[in-house]
């Protein structure tokens, strides 16, 4: 049974919370609520004037918490070190539910040539900008190689949920930077993980096995490998059922919703029970049943997407905003409260302006790649929820309270940044680009 903690320096009155102190937690509370539905009804409201504003809607949502923050108005507090599993808990089913949504909308056959470029950028840019922040952090931060190495893997994914203006719109849509930026950002937020145990190892935080055999085989081997494979199987069992049940009964197909948000948990879990990575599951799920939908549904009757999941795309882009305006409003009001760091501005002038441009070369080598659009890759590098889980998730393994709080100030210093630094350029750079992108086309 959780019981409710009394207020710091509130008094007690036999083991039970004073009535004050009840009442001032009972406050904190509904003031989130109403700030939230107050954000969400501002947006629903104003759609189409906050459109035509050279700023993302997540600088508005930094904006607000800040503002709201203990700095200013004071009313809305959050120690990220306190109640980190909830923190872990909110940026753990934003990923699920953006890694399943770009399955979705990634409609390239499996083995085809498009898929070259999302996986380089996945795997070998993610390992260049986690070797060349490890050295950051060794050479100049001076940290130790275990926690220099652990906060390079925090930083590491591209972030799925902030980075909507420049992932793909919808799955008919086929630009390649679209394609390129949503795949990484769907695949690194798990091939990130095996950095994170490994930095941990270097901690003594996680066994690593002799000579890191253990790492190798458990968590980067068959966590990977294991966690696609038991993320398709699931998907595409899920999807051959839905097959029968639509031939069977004509109007099951209006309850697809819940069978995939069914198969989200399910491979998820499954994935995490067999010690395998959750997040590639819940993707590769993800990946099997369009593909099976597209080979047996085809395009829905007005050609927005096919017929497995019309609700679904709407209903996971819209849990993914109601998070995002949470999560975004949380890391204001920490900044607000103080929880930012020199390191942190160091660390997200790093990646932007050195390890993210010089980490696509590898993402983009022997691709049919444009250079404005490989421009664009190593600019657009942006972190935001992926990061939070990971800093939340490692924090919760054994690290000292002090360390704990330094890497969650700094992670969230550079989500920070970057929601300011690329919400200010997405909207002009990419509106430039669709400009220019018949006319770059036709120069190939």
């Amino acid at each position: 049974m959780i019981r409710r903690q009394p207020a710091r320096g509130a008094a007690s009155i036999e083991g039970r919370a004073a009535p004050g102190a009840l009442d001032v937690a009972h406050m904190l509370h509904a003031q989130w609520f109403l700030v939230l539905g107050a954000l969400l009804a501002l947006m629903a409201y104003l759609r189409h004037v906050i459109e035509r504003l050279p700023v993302s809607t997540a600088m508005i949502y930094l904006a607000v918490g800040i503002a709201l923050g203990p700095s200013f108005a004071g009313w809305l507090a959050f120690d990220p070190l306190q109640q980190r599993e909830l923190l872990e808990t909110a940026a753990e089913v934003a990923v699920l539910l953006s890694l399943f949504t770009a399955g979705i909308k990634l409609r390239v056959p499996l083995g085809r040539a498009a898929w070259r470029l999302p996986l380089q950028l996945a795997k070998l840019s993610m390992l260049a900008t986690v070797v060349l922040v490890t050295l950051f952090g060794q050479l100049v931060l001076g940290l130790p190689t275990g926690l220099a190495l652990l906060v390079a893997a925090v930083l590491a994914p591209t972030d799925p949920v902030l980075a909507a203006d420049v992932q793909l719109r919808d799955p008919q849509d086929r630009d390649r930077l679209r394609l390129a930026l949503t795949g990484e950002a769907a695949m690194n937020d798990g091939t990130a993980f095996p950095f994170v145990f490994l930095g941990l190892g270097l901690l003594g935080l996680h066994e690593l096995g002799v000579g890191g055999s253990g790492w190798l085989v458990r968590d980067l081997l068959w966590g990977t490998l294991g966690g696609l494979g038991i993320g398709f199987v699931v998907g595409h069992l899920a999807a051959m059922a839905a097959r029968q049940l639509r031939r069977r009964h004509e109007d099951a197909v209006r309850h697809d919703e819940y069978l995939l948000l069914s198969v989200v948990a399910l491979s998820y879990g499954a994935a995490v029970a067999l010690q395998a990575l959750g997040f590639l599951a819940v993707f590769a799920a993800a990946l099997a049943v369009q593909r099976v939908d597209r080979a047996d549904v085809g395009p829905a009757p007005d050609g927005s997407h096919t017929a497995v999941a019309p609700g679904m795309l709407h209903l996971n882009e819209q849990f993914e905003r109601l998070i995002e305006v949470a999560l975004v409003l949380l890391v204001g009001t920490m900044v607000s409260a103080g929880h930012w760091s020199w390191t942190g501005f160091a660390l997200a002038a790093f990646l932007i302006l050195v390890a993210r441009p010089l980490a696509i070369p590898l993402g983009t080598w022997r691709t049919a790649t444009l250079r404005p659009q490989r421009r664009l890759m190593g600019w657009f590098g942006i972190r935001g929820v992926g990061s939070v889980y990971y800093a939340a998730f490692a924090a919760g393994e054994g690290l000292a309270d002090a360390t704990a709080r330094a890497l969650l100030d700094a992670v969230f210093t550079v989500i920070a940044t970057s929601v300011v630094v690329h919400g200010v350029s997405a909207t002009p750079l990419m509106s430039r680009y669709e400009r220019h992108r018949p006319r770059l086309l036709r120069r190939r």
